[in-house]
């Protein structure tokens, strides 16, 4: 919320932001957006930083980015990164991963580029779903 005040806050203000958001049932006060934007950041998004790096690093190394969530995670074990004395766990590497529209290659699972709108209209069935022929040419 306070990245979307800060990135309109000089076309539009902050009051008339809060005022907007407010109607639409999302309230923040105007202390609240000052008083976020001056705090430090929290321990938990400090260590994210220093461990998103750690897991650029390693994807990266995989030859352009062949390993997922799993082998990161184990490769960083291998290697004994820590962040303040404790290991990395997987679930932290499948988070931050996921934030930061990472993923590794899949060998059988496609991504589906074509979808298609259900709503378009169709072309007429000319041969009723009958694809019999009794000779060449006929359909």
């Amino acid at each position: 919320m306070s990245a979307f005040i800060e990135a309109h806050r000089e076309e539009f203000g902050v009051v008339p932001i809060r005022r907007v958001l407010t109607q639409h049932g999302c309230p923040i006060a105007p202390s609240t957006y000052y008083a976020g934007r001056n705090r430090a950041l929290s321990a938990r998004a400090v260590r994210d930083e220093l461990v998103l790096n750690e897991i650029h690093r390693v994807h990266k190394a995989s030859r352009g980015g062949l390993y997922g969530a799993r082998k990161v995670y184990h490769q960083l074990r291998r290697e004994g990164v820590t962040v303040d004395g404790s290991p990395i766990a997987r679930c932290t590497v499948e988070r931050l991963m996921r934030s930061a529209a990472l993923q590794g290659v899949r060998r059988s699972r496609r991504v589906r580029t074509t979808v298609p709108d259900e709503l378009s209209p169709r072309p007429a069935d000319l041969v009723k779903r009958d694809f019999t022929a009794t000779a060449p040419n006929q359909l």
